[in-house]
Protein backbone atom coordinates (compact mmCIF):
# COMPACT_ATOMS: atom_id res chain seq x y z
CA UNK A 1 0.00 0.00 0.00
CA UNK A 2 1.77 3.49 -1.06
CA UNK A 3 2.45 5.52 2.03
CA UNK A 4 0.26 8.05 0.34
CA UNK A 5 -2.90 6.94 1.03
CA UNK A 6 -2.34 6.01 4.60
CA UNK A 7 -4.40 8.07 6.63
CA UNK A 8 -2.45 9.67 9.64
CA UNK A 9 -4.56 8.75 12.70
CA UNK A 10 -3.72 11.36 15.79
CA UNK A 11 -3.13 9.25 19.23
CA UNK A 12 -3.47 11.22 22.35
CA UNK A 13 0.30 11.44 22.90
CA UNK A 14 0.63 13.46 19.49
CA UNK A 15 -1.77 16.33 19.66
CA UNK A 16 -2.61 17.78 15.83
CA UNK A 17 -0.16 20.70 15.82
CA UNK A 18 -2.53 22.80 13.09
CA UNK A 19 -5.37 23.38 16.22
CA UNK A 20 -2.68 23.91 19.07
CA UNK A 21 -1.95 26.76 16.65
CA UNK A 22 -5.55 28.07 16.27
CA UNK A 23 -6.38 27.54 20.29
CA UNK A 24 -3.35 29.38 21.13
CA UNK A 25 -4.52 32.60 19.15
CA UNK A 26 -7.97 31.85 20.93
CA UNK A 27 -6.36 32.11 24.04
CA UNK A 28 -4.20 35.62 23.07
CA UNK A 29 -7.35 37.59 22.48
CA UNK A 30 -7.77 39.84 25.43
CA UNK A 31 -9.44 43.42 26.60
CA UNK A 32 -9.69 45.42 23.60
CA UNK A 33 -9.42 42.74 21.37
CA UNK A 34 -12.49 41.07 22.78
CA UNK A 35 -14.26 44.78 22.34
CA UNK A 36 -13.26 44.81 19.29
CA UNK A 37 -14.29 41.29 18.18
CA UNK A 38 -17.61 41.90 19.63
CA UNK A 39 -18.16 44.95 17.79
CA UNK A 40 -17.02 43.39 14.03
CA UNK A 41 -19.16 40.61 14.61
CA UNK A 42 -22.23 42.97 16.24
CA UNK A 43 -21.46 45.03 12.60
CA UNK A 44 -21.59 42.05 10.36
CA UNK A 45 -24.84 40.97 12.01
CA UNK A 46 -26.66 44.53 11.29
CA UNK A 47 -25.88 44.31 7.72
CA UNK A 48 -27.68 41.16 7.68
CA UNK A 49 -31.06 42.27 9.18
CA UNK A 50 -33.50 43.25 6.68
CA UNK A 51 -34.91 47.09 7.43
CA UNK A 52 -38.53 47.86 6.45
CA UNK A 53 -38.94 50.91 4.07
CA UNK A 54 -40.64 53.74 5.05
CA UNK A 55 -43.73 53.23 3.62
CA UNK A 56 -44.03 49.50 5.78
CA UNK A 57 -42.76 51.76 8.90
CA UNK A 58 -45.90 53.93 7.83
CA UNK A 59 -48.54 51.09 7.77
CA UNK A 60 -47.11 49.14 10.59
CA UNK A 61 -47.21 52.05 12.73
CA UNK A 62 -50.75 52.90 11.37
CA UNK A 63 -51.56 49.37 12.45
CA UNK A 64 -50.47 49.62 15.53
CA UNK A 65 -52.52 52.96 16.51
CA UNK A 66 -55.56 51.14 15.09
CA UNK A 67 -55.35 47.73 17.06
CA UNK A 68 -54.51 49.94 20.47
CA UNK A 69 -57.49 52.58 19.96
CA UNK A 70 -59.65 49.63 19.47
CA UNK A 71 -58.64 47.63 22.04
CA UNK A 72 -58.72 50.99 24.55
CA UNK A 73 -62.61 50.92 23.10
CA UNK A 74 -63.42 47.75 23.82
CA UNK A 75 -61.68 47.74 27.72
CA UNK A 76 -63.03 50.72 28.40
CA UNK A 77 -66.77 49.43 27.06
CA UNK A 78 -66.13 46.75 29.75
CA UNK A 79 -64.95 48.98 32.22
CA UNK A 80 -68.45 50.80 31.95
CA UNK A 81 -70.62 47.80 31.85
CA UNK A 82 -68.85 46.06 34.53
CA UNK A 83 -69.17 49.36 37.07
CA UNK A 84 -72.83 49.92 36.32
CA UNK A 85 -73.41 46.50 37.42
CA UNK A 86 -71.48 47.16 40.87
CA UNK A 87 -73.46 50.07 41.51
CA UNK A 88 -76.54 48.40 40.21
CA UNK A 89 -75.95 45.75 42.71
CA UNK A 90 -74.67 47.72 45.70
CA UNK A 91 -77.69 50.00 45.36
CA UNK A 92 -80.38 47.68 44.92
CA UNK A 93 -79.53 44.43 46.71
CA UNK A 94 -79.41 45.76 49.90
CA UNK A 95 -82.67 47.70 49.42
CA UNK A 96 -84.03 44.16 48.29
CA UNK A 97 -82.47 42.22 51.41
CA UNK A 98 -84.36 44.87 53.64
CA UNK A 99 -87.58 44.79 51.67
CA UNK A 100 -87.51 48.91 50.56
Amino acid sequence: MPEDKIEKLETPDQPDTKNAKTTDKKRKVKGSNRFAKWFREMRSELKKVVWPTPKQTLNNTIVALVVMISAAAVMWALDTVAGEIFIAIVTYVPRLITGW
